[in-house]
């Protein structure tokens, strides 16, 4: 078990029916990470996965349509954790665990607060409860890989015109020094280990031709403990996967 894939695919179903299986065939990853499944377990198409030989797991929101994240993995997994034990999050399926020996892999749909005002305030308080418990997590699981959508750009190169976007949800001071704490307390960026570059994006908006311009944003990451940074083998983007408003990201380890 080396190569993780997590993909925001913006709704199970859609992506799907936009060659989502196929693809993954051909990317042959052992582990896959899902956030924003918008879907109900029994609406997921479960048998084209199967059809893979993965072992599939779903947590979704209590309203349907909604949120969601999921694990597929080639491996079944040892144990796996629904959830944070906090039910205003719970409720809106934003994380799912996987255990494998003493391996930890985790799929987290951070909230957007791009609706206003008061989802801007759940975000920022889900972020400093994610943060105590990803904490508590790394303690007691020190191999632990956290993948998903965090809906945070962290620096001026993760986004196209930081000037503009100074005073929007995903990239406001608040956030972004959130994130850099959140790194500082002993987890790693894995893509800015192997790549420095600019004009690196996980998301762009469907507006305006973003994509075709590389207008975008880089919201979705893969984070490993301090501790896995010696496995670190590779970490990239996949632009090219069009699934969804984002594209996969890419973490391969020398497990």
């Amino acid at each position: 078990m080396k190569r993780i894939i997590s993909y925001n695919v913006n709704g199970i179903r859609s992506a799907v029916g936009k060659g989502l299986a196929g693809w993954l065939i051909a990317a042959k990853p052992d582990v896959v990470c899902f956030q924003e499944t918008k879907a109900q377990p029994d609406q997921i198409p479960v048998e084209l996965f199967e059809a893979m030989g993965y072992h599939h797991y779903w947590f979704s929101a209590v309203k349907k349509g909604y949120s969601g994240v999921g694990i597929m993995s080639k491996v079944k997994p040892d144990h796996v954790d629904f959830g944070m034990n906090i039910q205003k999050y719970d409720d809106e399926g934003r994380v799912i665990m996987a255990h494998f020996g003493n391996t930890t892999i985790m799929s987290v749909y951070h909230p957007s607060g791009t609706t206003g005002e008061e989802r801007q305030a759940f975000k920022m308080t889900w972020l400093e409860d994610f943060l105590q418990y990803a904490t508590g997590l790394r303690k007691s699981n020190p191999r632990l890989v956290i993948c998903g959508d965090f809906n945070i750009c962290h620096k001026p190169i993760d986004i196209h015109d930081p000037i503009r976007n100074a005073t929007s949800s995903g990239f406001l001071p608040e956030e972004r020094e959130w994130l850099s704490r959140f790194f500082d307390s002993g987890f790693i960026d894995t893509f800015r280990v192997f790549n420095q570059e600019p004009h690196n994006y996980t998301w762009w908006s469907f507006r305006a031709g973003a994509r075709s311009r590389n207008l975008g944003w880089r919201i979705d990451y893969q984070v490993v403990t301090t501790s896995l940074e010696e496995k670190l083998l590779r970490a990239a983007i996949l632009p090219e996967a069009r699934h969804s408003d984002h594209c996969p990201t890419l973490l391969e380890l020398d497990f």
